[in-house]
């Protein structure tokens, strides 16, 4: 038995906001998306175009408010092969909520507050 993880999903509470800021900020565009007749939810996956893994973005319409993220104590990470490049890219849209120069990592947020780890490629 071989199990593959293929997908991590985050409920949004703007697409359309969370879908500008996944492109701008990671490079990741929308590969395929679910949408029932009734609008009752839109399920979008979101590709690097790097690795199979995709992000899955669902919005809820019933969904009245910003989630609430509790303590937020999890992340997604992204390693990048131009680390400088990167933290010069989410330093200008203002995103980074986090640093640890000592390890050599940064945290950005989402427009929902999820926090998204960048790691440069010498680290694994």
């Amino acid at each position: 038995m071989k199990f593959t993880m293929i997908h991590n999903n985050l409920n949004v509470f703007d697409l359309e906001k969370s879908l500008k800021f996944y492109a701008d900020a990671l490079d990741m565009h929308e590969v395929r998306r679910i949408a029932p007749a009734d609008g009752s939810f839109i399920i979008v996956y979101l590709s690097e175009g790097n690795s199979a893994h995709q992000l899955e973005l669902t919005w809820v319409k019933e969904m009245d408010r910003p989630y609430d993220l509790g303590d937020n104590e999890f992340h997604l990470a992204f390693r990048v092969d131009d680390f400088a490049a990167a933290h010069d890219r989410h330093e200008k849209m203002g995103c980074i909520c986090y640093e640890n120069k000592e390890m050599g990592i940064y945290f950005i947020n989402d427009p929902d507050g999820y926090w998204l780890e960048i790691l440069p490629a010498s680290r694994y």
